[in-house]
């Protein structure tokens, strides 16, 4: 009787096969398999031929980084390779209030424990709850891991600065070891901010926290005596704790030479980045006095320095699968750009995307120095404080000589301005028609191939998302611009450099960059950006705009126009431009790039002196070249939505539609940004 080998997953083939197997028998070679009972018998095998086969197939898939899919096997097998997710991290606000607290000379005779009126050089705000904020029509509670203690000035007044509130709720784990190989240290919550953990050590006759231990993730220049302890995800989204064995970290003990066996772990459960914006807090908070009594402190009005922000959920299993081997990869040094990405965002567990550029990459190069640009989850730069932080941690991973800086986000935006043409027999509702087009717009300027360094903005990907929208849609005529935000620096002279990445589009009569409007020093009314290329015909200059368009239409061998000059100009009463500043900087079309010299701007039509400033690429595919973060704007972008008069059967021979319902596929002739 030949083998037969099962090579698929699926019922029928394989109960096929029992049934080929059988007939290769002698004895069954005639047999009726479905008017017998022996049916029933092929189909038993075949179902747990089936179940058998999906079972493998699964185990199999659940074995390896790639390919598994439950998330308590893609942890434990990025753990084997010494990757602990990110845990979900609490959105931090940063909040300031006072506090008056009389203070009374402290009377020696004065032995009531519980008379209020003392003095205390102190005020301790204490671990946990703090306050209670809220977002989006929802309160969240904010509370503090370790305590806050500031001093109290001769006028009773104790200031509480800047203090960071993380949002959740404050909790406390007790455990005893007792010596056993098998014991475990879970911490039994989920959605616990491990950044937020503290752990500490004592012994059992001994009172208060203890020893603070500290959590690590790899073990060099580990003793015997260091206090660590190791942090690990487990079943559910929990942790448990993993303590030294007396050779790679201290051992727990309750004799001579031992911190002790009673374990406290205080960490905070939070929600995420639905905390992300909470603001207008209340105090709920304790203070207590340099004597840890527990005082009044009335009525209290917080400050919000700093709204909530970089709060996120825990790593999901795509992130986990991507960073654990380029960590892995990494070896805890810093050498090539994939070393610096994994690295950042372990550092800094907020980061969305990096950017990593050799100096030897830049204009002029900057032999020696690696450039870090950073896009955060939750927001759009990077603070100060955070870019030291990572700077200074990034120091002990980076060969020797070699000087990381980090650079403000630079982001460049796409907009697009479409005219969707649609059968208006099978549209019941036109606006309901455009809210589907935005919709599937939005969920394409979410996805993988945008919103990051290097992203790209595929032009007919663009064009198909909005087609096959609706059956009603029957074409669309889309444009492309691009934009990137100049932050003016007001009321003083500056210069400033933009560079877009992508080469523009040129029209020899100029306009092709436009700006919103701004005001400088020395001019009253709104002035704006404009440009004039620096045409050349078989090497000579065309300076003259009119002379420009001729040559353009001669198309002579030698012409181009690389280069050319901006301007600042006004728009008069009866709509014509008047230049203000004719020669305001210069622009490079190939490479993208425009520079602004130098100029005092006084204030600007958008909010946080802000200037949009927009081009035309020469290309609709449009790349996030080295530092550039690429986003694709919606809402800033245009939908027109255009009966289609021939596809209704309003007439045939396209006079109204060419009449009526015309849109070019080219820019249009606004001299400004709207």
């Amino acid at each position: 009787m030949p083998f037969t080998k099962f090579t698929n997953l699926d019922f029928d083939q394989i109960k096929t096969s029992i049934k080929d197997y059988l007939r290769a028998n002698s004895t069954f070679s005639d047999f009726d398999f479905e008017g017998s009972n022996f049916s029933v018998l092929i189909d038993t095998l075949a179902y747990n031929t089936y179940i058998t086969a999906f079972n493998s197939n699964m185990i199999v898939n659940e074995s390896f980084l790639d390919s598994a899919t439950l998330r308590e096997n893609v942890v434990s097998l990025a753990k084997n390779i010494g990757y602990v997710p990110r845990s979900r991290t609490a959105a931090r606000a940063t909040i300031s209030f006072t506090v008056s607290f009389p203070q009374v000379p402290q009377d020696p005779q004065d032995t009531d424990p519980d008379d209020p009126d003392e003095y205390t050089p102190t005020l301790t705000l204490r671990r946990g709850l703090v306050c209670v904020g809220t977002a989006n029509d929802t309160s969240y509670t904010f509370s503090i891991p370790e305590d806050v203690t500031v001093p109290v000035n001769d006028a009773g007044v104790a200031s509480f600065d800047q203090v960071e509130v993380y949002q959740g709720t404050y909790l406390t784990k007790q455990f005893v070891y007792d010596g056993s190989l098998d014991q475990r240290f879970i911490l039994n919550n989920s959605f616990i901010d491990t950044s937020t953990l503290s752990v500490y050590v004592r012994k059992t006759n001994e009172s208060g926290l203890g020893i603070e231990y500290a959590a690590i993730d790899n073990i060099l220049d580990t003793t015997s005596e260091s206090r660590i302890y190791i942090l690990q995800e487990v079943q559910d989204e929990k942790y448990e704790i993993k303590f030294g064995d007396g050779i790679i970290g201290k051992k727990l003990g309750d004799g001579i030479g031992y911190d002790g066996t009673v374990i406290t772990a205080n960490y905070i459960i939070t929600d995420g980045e639905d905390g992300n914006g909470a603001r207008n807090f209340s105090f709920s908070g304790s203070i207590i006095t340099a004597n840890n009594k527990i005082i009044d402190p009335g009525t209290i009005t917080i400050t919000t320095n700093q709204i909530a922000q970089n709060g996120s959920s825990i790593e999901p299993i795509d992130s986990i699968k991507y960073y654990a081997p380029r960590i892995y990869s990494a070896q805890n040094r810093a050498v090539t750009s994939r070393d610096y990405e994994a690295i950042v965002k372990r550092i800094y567990p907020e980061t969305e995307s990096v950017a990593v550029i050799g100096g030897e990459e830049l204009d002029p190069p900057e032999y020696g120095n690696v450039v870090l640009s950073i896009k955060p989850k939750n927001g759009s730069f990077v603070s100060d404080f955070n870019k030291s932080r990572i700077l200074s941690q990034l120091k002990q991973y980076t060969v020797s000589g070699i000087n990381p800086k980090i650079i403000d986000l630079k982001i460049l935006y796409v907009e697009i301005d479409s005219s969707v043409y649609y059968n208006y027999s099978r549209v019941s509702n036109v606006n309901q028609l455009k809210t589907n087009v935005l919709s599937t717009l939005t969920k394409y300027s979410q996805s993988l191939d945008l919103n990051k360094f290097g992203g790209r903005f595929k032009y007919s990907k663009v064009l198909s998302i909005i087609d096959t929208t609706d059956t009603a849609i029957t074409s669309n005529i889309t444009k492309v611009r691009i934009r990137r935000d100049l932050k003016a620096s007001l009321n003083r002279f500056a210069q400033y450099e933009l560079c877009f990445g992508n080469q523009f589009h040129v029209k020899p009569q100029g306009f092709n960059i436009k700006s919103t409007g701004f005001k400088v020093s020395g001019e009253d009314s709104t002035v704006y950006l404009t440009d004039t290329p620096n045409v050349l015909a078989n090497g000579s200059s065309v300076t003259n705009t009119t002379s420009a368009s001729q040559v353009f239409l001669a198309r002579p061998s030698g012409l181009s126009a690389k280069t050319g000059v901006l301007s600042v100009f006004k728009i008069d009463g009866n709509g014509n431009s008047v230049v203000v500043i004719k020669d305001a900087g210069t622009i490079d079309y190939e490479k993208g790039e425009i520079n602004i010299g130098i100029i005092n701007i006084t204030s600007t039509s958008r909010e946080n002196g802000i200037i949009e400033i927009q081009a035309f690429p020469e290309s609709n595919d449009v790349v996030g070249l080295k530092d550039l973060y690429l986003s694709f704007n919606i809402s800033k972008s245009t939908i027109n939505m255009v009966r289609d008069v021939i596809a209704s059967g309003d007439e045939i021979t396209g006079k109204v539609f060419t009449r009526d319902y015309y849109t070019s596929s080219y820019s249009n002739g606004n001299l400004t940004r709207n």
